[in-house]
């Protein structure tokens, strides 16, 4: 579970609540949220989801509605996506999962383990505008076991902190 606050009265966010919020299609990208949010605020300790800043070179749809809905970040403006913010020396799998959590004084930086979380195929497949239905099948199928693979990690195993950039 996910526990944020809101004016102090705690509120429990699960993976399936999440994926209320956002709908079936992209359930990776709300997976990689939930396990890079829980991570963040267990370094965090207690906070206030409205004063939760996020900066993120990853542009998915399940991203930003996970975020909006844990953090309401996106309608307060504390969302933003950043390329630039990507590790591109990690390669094209790993280079966009990465997560900048501002909350009041400090800053965590999340990115993604190099553990087989996510797979080339997976990436390869997603960028290709060509498919056709057998390809897409194939995608949902890469989409459901990526996002076994990050829920079945712990808080600490899917994401890791790395030092923050400078500003």
């Amino acid at each position: 579970m996910l526990m944020v606050f809101e004016s102090g009265t705690p509120i429990e966010l699960s993976f399936a609540d999440l994926m209320k919020y956002h709908g079936t299609e992209f359930p990776g990208g709300v997976a990689h949220v939930y396990c890079a949010v829980r991570h963040a605020v267990s370094l965090f300790g207690t906070v206030e989801r409205r004063e939760v800043t996020v900066r993120t070179a990853f542009p998915g749809p399940g991203g930003r509605d996970a975020i909006e809905m844990a953090l309401r970040a996106v309608t307060g403006d504390r969302f933003t996506v950043v390329p630039e913010l990507a590790a591109t020396e990690r390669g094209p799998v790993l280079a966009r999962y990465v997560w900048e959590f501002t909350y009041r004084d400090r800053t965590v930086l999340l990115r993604l383990r190099d553990a087989g979380f996510v797979t080339a195929e997976f990436i390869e497949l997603g960028a290709r505008r060509d498919r056709d239905a057998a390809d897409n099948a194939r995608l949902t199928v890469l989409k459901q076991e990526m996002t076994d693979r990050l829920l079945a990690g712990a808080v600490g195993e899917v994401y890791e902190e790395v030092s923050p950039p400078t500003r």
